[in-house]
């Protein structure tokens, strides 16, 4: 087996790696739209402190950080058998399922979303986990 911490993308927020590769499955650890400087896509504060937060751009954030990741090993996107997504707010869900719907269709990857009380930064909306199968040459 073999476990990668991916250079240029923010460094996990405990012991565990990016990804790790068992055989011809690749496992992706939960990824958010955090950005290497600590900062998150999809989130905007103004001068008196009020936040908004963006499901679509954190979306396509999350994804885009699960394809940069699995490139690293050598995979894609269209190599994923199965995501879990976690999101904060079930009312999410539209716009998630939206851009969701840019990057998979139905002969994509099984997929479950499960409403979660809260996720590791409270600017976060979305987490996804991602199994991918890529076999061996």
């Amino acid at each position: 087996m073999e476990s990668k911490v991916v250079v240029g993308k923010a460094t996990p927020r405990g012991k565990f790696p990016h990804v790790k590769i068992a055989g011809d499955f690749i496992f992706v650890s939960g990824t958010s739209s955090r950005k290497p400087d600590n900062s998150f896509e999809g989130v905007e504060v103004d001068q008196m402190g009020t936040t908004n937060l963006d499901i679509r751009k954190q979306t396509r954030a999350v994804i885009e950080n699960i394809q940069d990741i699995l490139k690293s090993v050598g995979a894609e996107l269209s190599d994923i058998v199965d995501v879990t997504s976690f999101l904060v707010n079930m009312n999410d869900f539209g716009g998630y399922n939206e851009v969701y719907a840019q990057y998979f269709d139905y002969d994509g990857p099984t997929r479950t979303t499960v409403a979660v009380h809260q996720l590791p930064h409270p600017h976060l909306l979305i987490e996804i986990k991602v199994t991918a199968y890529k076999p061996k040459k």
